[in-house]
């Protein structure tokens, strides 16, 4: 089976491309290599699927001298024709879409980004898979759909249309769109909302590195909302395990959304305790008050996870932090 990974040097897409690879698939993987993060870490992170750098260029395919079934190229969604070249070039199987503009507040920033990443490009993939009679997609979506959401734990089943943020309502609109592709073209998809991903190669713009790398560094961490605030931080190896199990297996119908989170919501204030004490090392803080586009609380309803694929993410915070703080240390010195 060739399975084609968007995203395949960002943090999730990454770690599914090991995961599929060692499993034994053939895999394309794909990504703009933008500088939304420091390019160096998602270079480092071909490094490590065995893609030199150095032979990475725009539109020319380059092949892991670590696995043989491993295949990257360096392209952006948003171009449509290089993207249907792609798909009649290879018969994918399967599409597991996790590229896409990230970060809630660079949205408020730079929303012509996530307009074109996320819908625009979005919506190419869903026309290649649509004329290539693709077998399933798979595509990131984001626990931050539910948005003033105050039903905890977040089901699937509840509306979701006051999302918070542009990068929530792109996130929703890839959703929609997908039902409509599922709806009129017999296209398999499935959404995948993720809570609060961390973990080894994790992105930089995110709280567990942007608070080890002030601790580390002896500086105050920005604390919002006063501390009030609770995340479902959802360990990477479980979330793989999650998209694994959907990958492997035929899709039960034509349209679905699962949660995939820890499905036990942390305080910010415990979070960074427990970050303390791994690190060994104590902070200053500084509070401000709840940022635009920030969500109180996330907390994953997984009950579907468990029902149609018997599986929950299980791993402790502090196992998870542990296994973050070691690989940090060893990556960044």
């Amino acid at each position: 089976m060739k399975i084609l990974v968007t995203g395949s040097a960002g943090f999730i897409g990454f770690h599914l491309t090991n995961r599929l690879l060692n499993e034994g698939y053939e895999v394309i993987g794909l990504d703009n290599l933008n500088n939304y993060y420091d390019v160096r870490l998602k270079l480092d992170r071909l490094r490590e699927t065995g893609i030199e750098p150095s032979k990475v260029a725009y539109n020319e395919p380059v092949r892991s001298v670590k696995y043989p079934n491993y295949t990257f190229i360096q392209l952006s969604i948003e171009n449509a024709a290089n993207l249907e070249r792609l798909f009649s070039e290879h018969d994918f199987s399967k599409v597991c879409h996790f590229a896409a503009q990230a970060g809630v507040r660079y949205s408020l920033k730079n929303p012509e980004a996530y307009l074109q990443s996320n819908i625009v490009g979005f919506f190419n993939i869903l026309e290649a898979c649509k004329h290539h009679e693709i077998k399933h997609l798979i595509y990131a979506s984001s626990s931050s759909v539910y948005g003033m959401s105050k039903n905890v734990p977040f089901s699937e089943d509840e509306k979701v249309d006051q999302p918070i943020s542009l990068y929530a309502a792109t996130k929703k609109s890839n959703e929609l769109m997908a039902y409509t592709y599922s709806h009129l073209y017999s296209l398999p998809t499935t959404g995948l909302r993720f809570f609060t991903v961390y973990g080894p190669w994790g992105r930089p713009d995110m709280a567990p590195m942007i608070f080890t790398n002030a601790i580390m560094k002896g500086e105050k961490i920005k604390v919002f909302n006063n501390g009030d605030m609770s995340r479902d931080f959802t360990f990477v190896g479980d979330i793989i395990e999650g998209v694994f199990r959907i990958v492997k297996t035929s899709p039960k119908k034509d349209y679905s959304i699962y949660n995939i989170g820890n499905n036990k919501p942390t305080n910010l204030m415990q979070f960074i305790n427990i970050l303390e004490t791994v690190l060994d090392k104590k902070c200053d803080k500084e509070f401000f008050p709840l940022q635009d586009g920030d969500m109180k609380v996330t907390f994953a309803d997984v009950s579907k996870l468990i029902k149609d694929f018997n599986y929950e993410p299980q791993t402790p915070l502090e196992d998870g932090l542990n296994s973050f703080v070691n690989w940090y240390r060893s990556y960044y010195k």
